[in-house]
């Protein structure tokens, strides 16, 4: 397939093709299609079912954002579960922070196999350190059933489509709600909003409900195309997201940890909505 395009099928009217320069890996896992290729630009590329989830170009935006918003906002996060996020890329993130626990609850184990394989420029070491836990089960299964309660909880998942459709309905939110600890932060993957506008809108209403604290906030991956993405966020008090700007400063100077994305000033940035996306909520 060498010089083929690889033509994502994510939207019906819009779409957008990368350049094949060499096939990595295909296979139909017990669950999705599988596909890992080169491209020129963005390196090595994820595509789950015909849609891609990530690449070593710009992963780096969405992992970074997904992660470290809830965990600076937090402050003192200690305990922290992953559902989804086969590729490691979030649990990396995740290991960066003096955390005692990271749980990460993936679906397919194909996906970690080969990502550890064809991807370890994005998983790093993740799936080998010490205060890293593997679980291949179902995520809502998992939160239903959980004894655990988390600091925060990052909801890394593919598009609403089949077997993830569950993890953007308002019961898993509600058994994420119920293993948070006091303060405890919920931030979930809730699409490009110009082109899944009820996505982020369901996100918000089914949050608001159950959260002391619910709103949006934005990233900008290049290969998510056709605008800002939305990331949900859910807190069990109003306290994370009122964080100042100076107090966020202080806990990313003293965390030492690099970044391409994430820095202080694009966290608190990241919470203030373009109008288009205020409408959806109401």
């Amino acid at each position: 397939m060498s010089g083929a395009w690889f033509a994502e099928t994510l939207y019906r009217d819009y779409q957008q093709r990368l350049k094949i320069s060499k096939v990595l890996h295909r296979e139909k896992t017990g669950h999705q299609d599988l596909l890992i290729f080169e491209n020129p630009y963005f390196g090595r590329v994820l595509a789950l079912d015909g849609i891609v989830q990530t690449t070593e170009g710009d992963e780096f935006a969405y992992h970074e954002m997904i992660v470290h918003v809830p965990m600076f906002a937090h402050g003192k996060a200690r305990r922290v579960a992953i559902v989804g996020g086969g590729d490691g890329g979030a649990l990396e993130e995740v290991l960066k922070h003096d955390v005692e626990r990271a749980v990460m609850v993936e679906l397919d184990p194909a996906v970690v196999e080969l990502s550890r394989r064809y991807l370890p420029t994005i998983c790093g070491d993740a799936f080998d350190d010490p205060r890293a836990e593997v679980i291949f089960a179902d995520g809502t299964a998992f939160m239903k059933s959980c004894g655990e309660t988390f600091d925060v909880i990052i909801v890394d998942s593919t598009d609403p489509l089949g077997a993830s459709v569950a993890l953007f309905e308002r019961p898993f939110y509600a058994d994420c709600h119920a293993r948070l600890s006091e303060s405890g932060i919920l931030v979930t993957q809730s699409g490009v909003t110009f082109m899944q506008e009820q996505e982020a809108r369901d996100t918000y209403a089914r949050m608001k409900p159950l959260f002391a604290d619910s709103w949006l906030y934005l990233t900008q991956v290049p290969t998510y195309g056709a605008g800002f993405m939305t990331l949900g966020w859910g807190s069990r008090s109003a306290g994370p997201r009122a964080t100042p700007l100076e107090e966020i400063e202080r806990r990313f100077r003293a965390a030492d940890i690099e970044t391409r994305y994430y820095n202080p000033q694009a966290h608190v940035a990241a919470f203030g909505l373009p109008e288009y996306i205020r409408a959806l909520m109401g």
